[in-house]
């Protein structure tokens, strides 16, 4: 698994096991077929090659359990998570690399490691 690359989620397991093996992350909840969210992909490789934090992509869509227990109302929606627990959204549909990392620096700041200053 390469910690710069967004990495993909099946369902609600392989969600939980993410968040377990990182104390910090960002989940990306997305459909098939969003054109937003599918051009989210890249910017979130960016966001987790400047930040250090890693990245996942899930489709609540394949996993009806986590639209409730998340509440998504729309997509693409970020989740940053800090020891399993959400503790910010941003559901403000695509939005480039520089709001990603602003917002991941109000939300973690100590968890964000800004390596380029191109994003």
């Amino acid at each position: 698994m390469d910690a710069n690359r967004p990495t993909r989620l099946e369902d609600r397991a392989d969600l939980d096991a993410f968040l377990e093996d990182h104390i910090v992350a960002l989940v990306e909840c997305y459909t098939s077929g969003c054109s937003k969210c599918q051009a989210m992909e890249p910017v979130l490789g960016n966001v987790a090659r400047a930040t250090g934090i890693p990245v996942g992509l899930v489709n609540p869509g394949d996993d009806l359990s986590l639209v409730d227990r998340f509440e998504i109302d729309s997509v693409p929606t970020l989740l940053c998570f800090e020891n399993g627990q959400e503790v910010g959204r941003l559901a403000e549909g695509f939005v480039g690399a520089g709001a990603v990392v602003a917002f991941l620096e109000a939300t973690v700041p100590s968890a964000v490691e800004i390596e380029a200053a191109d994003t």
